[in-house]
């Protein structure tokens, strides 16, 4: 199969501006982040799909491939279907998986990758996956930067939101609390269909790309992780990142 990750990165983030350039261990996040995706061995390629050109011109200097995508996009997932059909345009070869690896989880493994890419590869009806990882503290529970999410017993997703689900007072601590961890594969053809849906009410009100699946009857796979991670959304997150990196196993098999 050919399984690419794209990369949706942009510096206008509105709670972090240059976010993807901002650096951890004198690395950029947007390069932690693609060096530890091209670890994946189940990915055919990796991209960083963006509309700065200074974004673009870090990547090609470290050897990477970038694409450039208009700067009108809002959300991720828009990016990275531009991006994809691009590249299978340059490459005149057709995508059968596309990974979304957000660029804000500087601290992703590559097995992450192949743990939410596996579902797709063993059953066909599974049009997009996600992982997920438990919520260790209240304030994370709190958090409305971490994307909460509840699963059936199959581990489909019931919902996601950013206020904290679910409730803490009627017993939150008693079940699993769950976050979402942004390393989404789309089916090829899903993924187009998904930017032709348009956006809904529920995906706007909570702003989660996955609601509009929900909302239209399609179902989200949800992948437990082991791995520890943990996304940069402020400087505060970014500070936090670069401690637990200290003693990160990976960094020293990229660092320049």
């Amino acid at each position: 199969m050919n399984i690419i990750g794209i990369i949706p990165a942009r510096m206008a983030s509105t709670r972090f501006p240059g976010k993807p350039l901002a650096k951890i261990k004198d690395i950029p996040m947007i390069g932690h982040c693609y060096f530890r995706s091209k670890m994946c061995s189940l990915l055919s390629e990796v991209y960083v799909a963006t509309c700065d050109e200074e974004v673009k011109d870090y990547i090609e200097s470290v050897g990477g491939k970038a694409v450039m995508t208009k700067d009108t996009h809002e959300r991720a997932s828009e990016r990275a279907s531009e991006a994809m059909e691009i590249i299978e345009k340059e490459t005149g070869s057709k995508v059968d998986i596309v990974v979304m690896i957000q660029g804000d989880e500087p601290m992703l493994y590559p097995e992450m990758i192949d743990e939410a890419v596996k579902p797709l590869i063993e059953d066909e009806s599974i049009l997009v996956s996600n992982l997920m990882a438990p919520l260790k503290t209240r304030e994370e529970h709190d958090d409305p930067n971490e994307v909460k999410v509840v699963v059936d017993k199959q581990n489909f997703a019931l919902y996601f939101s950013r206020e904290p689900i679910p409730s803490w007072k009627k017993g939150a601590k008693e079940v699993r609390m769950l976050k979402q961890v942004c390393i989404i594969p789309f089916r090829r053809d899903f993924l187009v269909q998904f930017n032709e849906m348009g956006t809904t009410e529920l995906e706007i009100v909570e702003s989660v790309d996955m609601l509009r699946v929900l909302e239209y009857g399609h179902k989200v796979k949800m992948i437990f992780t082991e791995h520890d991670t943990y996304s940069v959304d402020t400087q505060e997150d970014l500070n936090k990142v670069e401690k637990l990196m200290d003693n990160d196993v990976l960094v020293e098999k990229y660092k320049i």
